[in-house]
């Protein structure tokens, strides 16, 4: 690899080229390689090809530097519903992202074509029934898991105005810690869990819903695709560089029993 493309290579880029080689080497398979960089079969088999043919920089991925998925042009969104119309209409929005990829040379993710078929017309949003809730088993040690909510309610009981109670509660222990702020967003979250673990430590796992500050609500790019990852909202990103865990409850109120 020449040396500017080692420069922009990332971290992740350079694991997966080091296991890659040892696939092509027949040192280990490619099964084997997929779950240790945490890529699903088809993916590693596609890395493997353009490797093959383009040669180490074939791993630093296509789409650095270019606009994000979110702002394909309309020509392009008009030719592949065009395209999913003529030649892919039997097929569900998975398997028809992989075929304009291979035959088309159209990188986009299945959930952006599902959304854009939903648009046009062309495909029917599956509900799925909602699955009966159960209880969890409590954690046993203190700071292995927090709970944390937004509170919105009349705390004042008419004295003042409504605001947000952000609470947190310790799930082994029950520890018990909360800031009232007049609203539940990025930043009451980020000040409260700063005053949390000012009090408290740092915790393992927070546990919370799925409300727009907590979970984003981005679809993933071409990009996270290919590295197996998620748009992540402004708290997870904060959480995730301090190595704290995001857990989100299917439900609003996550309750332990």
């Amino acid at each position: 690899m020449a040396e500017e493309d080692m420069i922009m290579a990332r971290q992740g880029e350079l694991k997966r080229l080091h296991v890659i080689q040892k696939v092509l080497e027949g040192i280990i398979k490619q099964v084997e390689a997929a779950e240790i960089v945490s890529l699903s079969g088809r993916q590693i088999r596609r890395i493997v090809k353009r490797i093959r043919s383009e040669g180490s920089p074939g791993i630093i991925h296509r789409s650095r530097g270019k606009p994000s998925n979110r702002r394909i042009s309309g020509k392009i969104k008009e030719r592949v519903i065009n395209l999913y119309r003529t030649q892919y209409k039997d097929f569900g929005p998975t398997l028809a992202s992989e075929k304009l990829q291979e035959r088309n040379r159209i990188g986009i993710s299945d959930e952006t074509l599902r959304m854009w078929l939903i648009e046009a017309g062309d495909w029917k949003k599956i509900r799925r029934g909602r699955r009966h809730r159960q209880w969890r088993e409590r954690k046993h040690h203190d700071g292995e898991m927090v709970q944390m909510d937004g509170s919105h309610h009349d705390w004042f009981e008419g004295r003042g105005p409504w605001c947000v109670l952000m609470g947190y509660i310790d799930d082994a222990t029950g520890k018990v810690f909360g800031r009232f702020y007049d609203y539940e967003g990025t930043i009451p979250a980020m000040e409260s869990f700063k005053g949390y673990i000012q009090n408290n430590g740092l915790p393992m796992s927070v546990y919370l819903d799925k409300h727009t500050t907590y979970k984003s609500t981005g679809k993933p790019t071409i990009q996270d695709e290919l590295h197996n990852t998620q748009p992540l909202s402004e708290f997870e990103r904060a959480l995730k560089e301090l190595g704290v865990e995001v857990i989100h409850a299917n439900s609003p109120q996550p309750k332990a029993g």
